[in-house]
């Protein structure tokens, strides 16, 4: 039996379906030509909805983004062709819709999703009330001129991350021109959207079909099959390179194997061993002026009392951390690893010794490694182990949160001193990860629990079973995404897409959780309703309503640090540097370094931005912009501030 909520649901669609087909009546067509949507190579496994016991069509939240993206594409060819923003009159955007509906059936999506996600037809209606009196392109000229920043950021090719970020940010300044215009700040996402259809349908040179345009200023999510083709567009060039890159190597590998065989040769008339060279040789590859890194598993197994449950100190999804005590009466952290990114031995090794080389106060170094050689057993082959220093006081997590951990309740709260040097550490590990080692490290998973604290409570970033080496000036774009909810960057999460700034809206998060004692996900139950809040959401709320001292500790509260004469301007920076750098949008976080310089006090901590949302750009959207969810669709999830952005 349906409950109340399904059948308002069935009400609705059942109303705004047949309020679209009643209106069809009155006119003959659409004026959009959206045959572009069949030639666009979009993602429609966003869309791909299985439900056959049911004919209620209920799309995900990323599906009606998209969606709405690739019907705005449809408009910024409109206002290229006639210079209006929207469709003249409600008959004709309901037309608009149904056509729209037509052309996502061939594709074999399911009926009815389109006017499921948009709603009511209004929204694509043209007024003088929507934004600064806005309704053609001389409107918009008059009103911001011949020239805009979005003119000169926004008319090249955008499949570059730079010169997207670059357009991006040109449209946040012309948005916030109009509004300032338009005098009414609730039109702000209005005059975003119009922002959005102008810098696609009449600023780009490749117009708003192109994947680039498409992909960036619409945010429409490109199919993966995009990327193999343009590889075979270029493949003849980097035939012709890589023919003349094997031809020199051939030749540097003839030439030096000529001159070892000829030392090897002469190694031998003076008696050395070969085999002991070899072995050196290796050990000497795998970590330069180090010595040997390689542990016996037998030396392990000692070590831990064969892996006791009582020395069993973290569990994660890629492996089990265990105390040990080597030979030498050494303290070290054994992790057996569960699950990792590398399939071969040799790209293991290749891991260990990129690891090995990372020489920073503020990073766990690694001591060693062990791989089960196997000859006896096919799964001890597999069994891969990293040893690393032993760091005394357990992890921030526990500090944050010891009255969860120790039914005692012994603990005591972190200081402010301590939270602050903690903060601190973490952005200087991060700062060498991303600048000061090429190529450049992605940490990919910094969460409280992988920061762990050495004897005088100095933090250091560990776990780097997940980093992956960037080379400069590129972005990662992976199929797997690994990480920890909650953490985890809106683009990366969403889109596979891996950058610097993926790590930073981490280390925000970290912020925010160790300033205010608050899990960066809390599971909480209202009502008996179970919701998911993201403590970026949460921090948000309060700073924007004017209570960011509520997103404090309150033992910071009480615990002002007397030797400081100003503790409370000094926390209160450290929350907004935590909000900047987990914004949702990718090119409004700072770097990791000048981060630093926020926290440090080196240079101010600009005004924090809004939230404005584009046609699902991949830096997320969420449900109050123009083109959005409507509440039908959302309310289900949960409330729109309880969803991840």
């Amino acid at each position: 039996m349906m409950n109340m909520l399904q059948v308002a649901f069935l009400c609705f669609l059942a109303i705004t379906v047949s309020s679209i087909s009643s209106s069809t009546t009155n006119i003959s067509s659409c004026p959009l030509d959206l045959n572009y949507v069949q030639r666009i190579p979009w993602n429609t496994s966003v869309c791909q909805i299985s439900q056959p016991k049911t004919t209620i069509i209920t799309p995900t939240q990323h599906c009606c983004q998209a969606l709405l993206s690739l019907f705005g594409i449809g408009l910024a060819l409109h206002l290229k062709q006639t210079s209006l923003f929207q469709l003249p009159d409600l008959p004709t955007a309901s037309a608009c819709i149904i056509d729209f509906q037509d052309k996502l059936s061939s594709l074999s999506l399911p009926p009815n999703i389109a006017p499921t996600c948009f709603g009511s037809p209004e929204r694509f209606h043209t007024g003088p009330q929507i934004c600064a009196g806005i309704e053609t392109k001389q409107d918009w000229m008059n009103k911001l001129g011949l020239s805009t920043q979005i003119d000169s950021s926004c008319k090249s090719d955008l499949s570059d991350p730079s010169s997207c970020d670059a357009c991006v940010k040109a449209g946040l300044k012309v948005q916030a021109k109009l509004t300032s215009i338009d005098g009414n700040a609730s039109h702000s996402t209005d005059c975003f959207y119009f922002t959005i259809l102008y810098a696609g349908g009449v600023v780009s040179e490749y117009g708003p079909e192109s994947t680039s345009t498409a992909g960036c200023i619409f945010g429409l999510p490109i199919s993966a099959k995009l990327t193999s083709k343009n590889k075979i567009n270029t493949g003849l060039m980097f035939t012709l390179i890589g023919v003349g890159v094997v031809v020199l190597l051939i030749s540097c590998v003839l030439t030096w194997f000529f001159v070892w065989d000829k030392r090897r040769k002469k190694k031998r008339i003076l008696g050395s061993g070969e085999k002991d060279l070899e072995e050196g040789n290796l050990k000497l590859h795998l970590r330069p002026n180090t010595g040997s890194i390689w542990f016996k598993l037998e030396e392990l197994e000692r070590a831990t009392d064969n892996f006791s449950e009582r020395n069993l100190i973290g569990r994660g999804g890629f492996g089990i951390v265990y105390k040990g005590t080597l030979s030498d009466g050494t303290l070290v952290a054994v992790k057996k690893m569960i699950e990792s990114d590398f399939e071969g031995k040799s790209e293991f090794c290749n891991e260990v010794e990129i690891i090995s080389n990372l020489r920073h106060r503020n990073l766990v170094p690694l001591r060693g490694c062990c791989v089960s050689d196997g000859d006896d057993d096919e799964e001890l082959g597999k069994q891969r182990y990293l040893v690393y220093d032993y760091m005394p006081n357990g992890n921030v997590n526990d500090h944050l949160f010891f009255s969860e951990i120790s039914s005692s309740g012994s603990a005591k709260a972190l200081t402010w001193s301590q939270r602050k040097n903690i903060i601190l550490d973490v952005a200087k590990g991060l700062a060498y990860l991303h600048y000061g080692v090429k190529p450049s490290i992605y940490h990919r998973d910094i969460k409280a629990t992988n920061i762990l604290l050495d004897a005088e409570m100095k933090a250091r970033v560990a776990d780097f079973g997940l980093v992956k080496q960037i080379k400069e000036g590129q972005s990662h774009l992976t199929t797997r995404v690994a990480g920890t909810h909650g953490y985890l960057a809106p683009e990366y999460a969403l889109y596979g897409q891996l950058t610097e700034k993926s790590d930073v809206y981490s280390f925000g998060v970290v912020v925010l959780e160790i300033i205010s004692s608050r899990r960066a996900l809390d599971l909480s139950y209202s009502n008996s309703d179970p919701q998911a809040i993201l403590i970026t959401d949460w921090a948000w709320m309060l700073v924007k309503s004017g209570q960011i001292e509520s997103v404090l500790d309150a033992s910071l509260l009480k615990d002002e640090d007397p030797n400081n004469s100003n503790p409370r301007m000094i926390m209160e920076r450290f929350v907004l540097v935590g909000i900047l750098c987990a914004h949702v949008m990718v090119a409004l976080r700072p770097t990791i370094t000048d981060a630093l310089k926020m926290l440090e006090g080196d240079i101010e901590v600009p005004s924090i931005p809004d939230r404005p949302l584009p046609l699902g750009h991949r830096s997320f959207c969420s449900s109050e912009n123009t083109f959005s969810i409507p509440p039908n669709v959302s309310e289900p999830q949960g409330n729109t501030r309880d969803l991840l952005r």
